[in-house]
């Protein structure tokens, strides 16, 4: 069982990438969003609600597995945090750089909740919650400037 709680939260062993691990469970979060982006929004939503209450508990147990608070290594939290963010995503790679971007900024960045959730909130929980702030906020970003300049695209 413990193998598949760490094969779940660290995005299929992603997370134990040594060098910038949320980074890299950002990126291996768009080979999966590939294959739901063109889900009926409701379905997506459904599908985003899974990965939160499968994360919230693959998050907490891995945490206790790894002995280790909010470890690095644990990004489905970064995964949910992407397919926020590219929610209603212009069919376009360029968008989908751009939603990246945005959440790796936020994700870094932690502007107020997202550092609020980072801080106070723990466990799963806290986990899964800061980048799910951190999503909604480039998920924003991503639209509002996709609607300034998205047209150079087209």
């Amino acid at each position: 069982m413990n193998q598949l709680i760490m094969a779940i939260a660290t995005g299929l062993y992603v997370g134990m990438i040594p060098k910038a691990p949320g980074t890299w469970g950002s990126l291996a979060a768009l080979l999966p969003w590939l294959l739901i982006r063109d889900l009926p929004l409701p379905t997506y939503l459904a599908v985003l609600a899974a990965v939160f209450v499968i994360g919230f508990f693959a998050a907490g147990s891995a945490e206790k597995i790894l002995d280790r608070p909010d470890s690095g290594a644990i990004v489905i939290d970064e995964i949910l945090g992407m397919f926020i963010t590219l929610t209603l995503a212009p069919a376009h790679p360029a968008a989908w750089l751009l939603g990246f971007i945005f959440f790796r900024i936020f994700d870094i960045a932690k502007p107020f909740p997202v550092s609020w959730f980072d801080q106070h909130i723990h466990g799963g929980l806290g986990i899964m919650m800061d980048d799910v702030a951190a999503g909604l906020y480039a998920l924003l970003c991503l639209q509002l400037s996709w609607l300034l300049v998205g047209g150079l695209f087209s």
